[in-house]
């Protein structure tokens, strides 16, 4: 066996993956090998104990975001602020970000997400059979940041065409693909900064006339470089983990019967629920970070620049912090110790709107059937996300609907 660390392969994102054989490969990681060399994608180490990965987070000063932030890395993109910034030249950006996150903002756009999600339920609904990722929850979190970023009906579709190309060719690992698309992301982008240099919007309602109107540590407005790049990344980072997450939800409930009944005949039940589900589902395994200098976890020694990813969906089934991790348990005693949303200064900033779409989201779908099931096989999401990308449903219409 090779002693060579960059020749060993311990953890191989590649293999075909299903629903439920990835959770398994993460337990087998966390038992067997929690700090694991991968030679997929250039070369990478993965943490898969929740304790680690914790401690990785919780110090960033040692573990920056500036070299990689994501596995696998893609060097034909630009510089995204603040996820590619280390603090305190990331914090302008997050802080501008925030102002137009803020409860009351994200309390604002609640009717714009009820009506939406309700029409596309009603429309999904209709077809009977179909794949709940393209035909709702994918299409959602589109119209919602149309509405939050004061978007017009064409600049909309043009958000929904290239995310969806942008998602697309990343999954396959295209990176000419992931080019042209990341550039149609950049054109709205750079439209979307002029418009509102001509006609600012309140910086507590729009993100983009927000950053516009903050200013960095010496008092100067953001290069048009870092804030394009930061707008590019606020367009499409809210768009790729809601239609996974939601597709594990309802092929979670296509199985358990009895749960999918139970939150439709008592909706109140449905925060708790999510809660829950975000810790049994987490999207993303791929976000990383590097050291910047040697550091040893659990006596490997991983060397400075050196891409680590921090596997969130492993450590939200540590069995160590969560008892019975695979079962879902309504109202977890620890929920608010899940790392679904990230910890530290990158904690994911739209956490609240996040909670609000998913919580409408399966409201409407449960108030427009009276049953739903899985119509054939689901097809799985390559890292850095985990989880479903088609769903196929079939749905039963309720009857008040």
């Amino acid at each position: 066996m090779p002693t060579d660390p960059s020749l060993l392969n311990e953890y191989d994102p590649t293999l075909p993956e299903t629903f439920d054989s990835v959770h398994a490969t993460f337990a087998d990681l966390r038992a067997r090998c929690p700090v694991a060399h991968s030679t997929q994608f250039d070369g990478f180490w993965t943490l898969a104990r929740y304790e680690d990965i914790v401690n990785v987070l919780r110090d960033p000063d040692m573990y920056i975001t500036s070299v990689r932030n994501v596995v696998p890395g893609s060097s034909t993109t630009g510089r995204r602020p603040p996820l590619h910034l280390n603090p305190p030249e990331h914090t302008p950006y997050r802080r501008a970000i925030d102002r137009a996150l803020s409860a009351s903002r994200v309390a604002s756009l609640l009717p714009a997400t009820q009506r939406i999600a309700l029409e596309l339920a009603t429309d999904l609904v209709a077809r009977e059979e179909a794949d709940l990722v393209e035909h709702f929850s994918a299409v959602l979190p589109v119209r919602l940041f149309g509405e939050w970023l004061g978007l017009d009906d064409k600049q909309t579709e043009h958000l929904a065409t290239n995310s969806r190309a942008y998602i697309k060719a990343w999954e396959a690992f295209d990176k000419p693909g992931v080019v042209v698309a990341g550039e149609g992301l950049a054109t709205l982008a750079r439209e979307l900064i002029e418009q509102r240099r001509l006609h600012p919007l309140d910086p507590t309602i729009d993100p983009t006339s927000s950053l516009l109107s903050e200013r960095d540590a010496d008092g100067n407005p953001f290069p048009d470089v870092l804030l394009a790049g930061c707008v590019r990344q606020v367009l499409v980072v809210g768009l790729v983990a809601p239609p996974i997450l939601l597709g594990s939800i309802a092929v979670h409930l296509s199985r358990d019967r009895e749960l999918q009944q139970q939150l439709r005949a008592d909706r109140s039940l449905i925060p708790d629920a999510v809660e829950e589900f975000v810790r049994l589902y987490t999207p993303y395994r791929g976000f990383a970070r590097t050291a910047r200098e040697d550091v040893t976890i659990r006596g490997r020694t991983i060397p400075k620049d050196e891409p680590i990813a921090l596997l969130y969906a492993s450590a939200n089934r540590d069995e160590a912090v969560f008892p019975e991790p695979d079962k879902f348990i309504l109202r977890r005693p620890n929920i608010n110790q899940h790392i679904a949303y990230g910890r530290g200064p990158h904690m994911c900033a739209g956490v609240p709107l996040a909670r609000q779409l998913l919580r409408v989201s399966l409201d409407a779908l449960l108030l427009k059937t009276s049953h739903f099931e899985l119509s054939g096989d689901v097809r799985m999401s390559g890292m850095p996300e985990v989880g479903p990308l088609y769903v196929p449903l079939r749905m039963t219409r309720a009857k008040s609907s």
